[in-house]
């Protein structure tokens, strides 16, 4: 029979310590959302005290001034087709480098993962010229490509420790039954990514939804704008428009914090299984 763990003081201590920082975390959250539905006037008075009223109207003009409907398409369709982009390449640039193994592939592999370290403002200035001289500037197919090379590197090395958790001798099963290299790898091992693959699709989603850095470059024409793009529109020289902003803000948020909150669970069964091998 096992034993029952008492309830200690010590328990008790780190799970009130737990809920604190969990409070913590959660503060930028209450302030965002509180200040979005006050008046200018009263969120400078006091930006910690709770509204009088609920004062709407934010909503209403973020809704216009940022086209909304627009800029959450296209921050959709940006997110989805990167998403897409990044799992099939990553997952089969990992399965050949784990199955195919070579100094070559090695070499590969260590390059991908050095790429990890290298920061995006090193090689800002030379992107953009590339990006120009090929003809990937003001397109939404081209900051997906942009965020094909930058998500590349983590989403391959994920996959590769992923990989080599799946029994070799399954695809060898599938090959004596005549199963072409690429059957095996879209009927069989493809399959078995799927923890790893919506992990990958979490992370990229959370990444990609928020990116402002590289929309900011890539893209200039306000119709293609994504919703950070959109959201910093509130933010002039010599105005900061605090309400309208922090309302267009949670608007913004919203899908991806639900998305999160119904995935992750995901991420922690991604990470578990690909942590041993056989």
């Amino acid at each position: 029979m096992d034993s029952v763990k008492k309830y200690t003081g010590r328990l008790f201590t780190l799970e009130v310590l737990g809920i604190i920082i969990a409070l913590l975390f959660l503060v930028p959250f209450y302030f965002v959302i509180v200040n979005s539905l006050k008046t200018f006037p009263e969120l400078a008075a006091n930006t910690a005290k709770l509204p009088k009223s609920l004062y709407l109207d934010n909503y209403t003009k973020v809704w216009t001034i940022m086209k909304f409907p627009t800029a959450f398409l296209n921050s959709l369709i940006i997110t989805v087709l990167s998403n897409v982009g990044l799992v099939i390449i990553s997952s089969m640039a990992a399965y050949r480098m784990v199955r195919k193994a070579s100094k070559f592939n090695n070499l590969v592999f260590l390059a991908f993962v050095a790429a990890m370290v290298i920061p995006f403002q090193s090689i800002m200035i030379p992107l953009v010229r590339v990006a120009s001289q090929v003809g990937l500037m003001d397109s939404k197919l081209g900051l997906v490509v942009c965020y094909f090379g930058f998500g590349v590197s983590l989403n391959v090395f994920l996959y590769h420790g992923f990989i080599k958790s799946i029994p070799l001798e399954i695809e060898e099963s599938a090959t004596v039954d005549g199963c072409s290299p690429y059957g095996v790898f879209w009927r069989i091992v493809f399959p078995l990514l799927k923890p790893m693959s919506t992990t990958i699709i979490i992370l990229n989603s959370l990444w990609i939804w928020n990116d402002y850095l590289l929309p900011s470059l890539v893209l200039n024409n306000p119709d293609l704008r994504t919703i950070p793009l959109a959201t910093f529109s509130f933010f002039g020289q010599y105005t900061k428009q605090w309400d309208l902003a922090l309302a267009g803000l949670t608007l913004g948020v919203l899908p991806i914090v639900l998305f999160f909150l119904a995935m992750q669970k995901h991420i922690v069964e991604g990470i578990t299984a690909g942590s041993v091998k056989g």
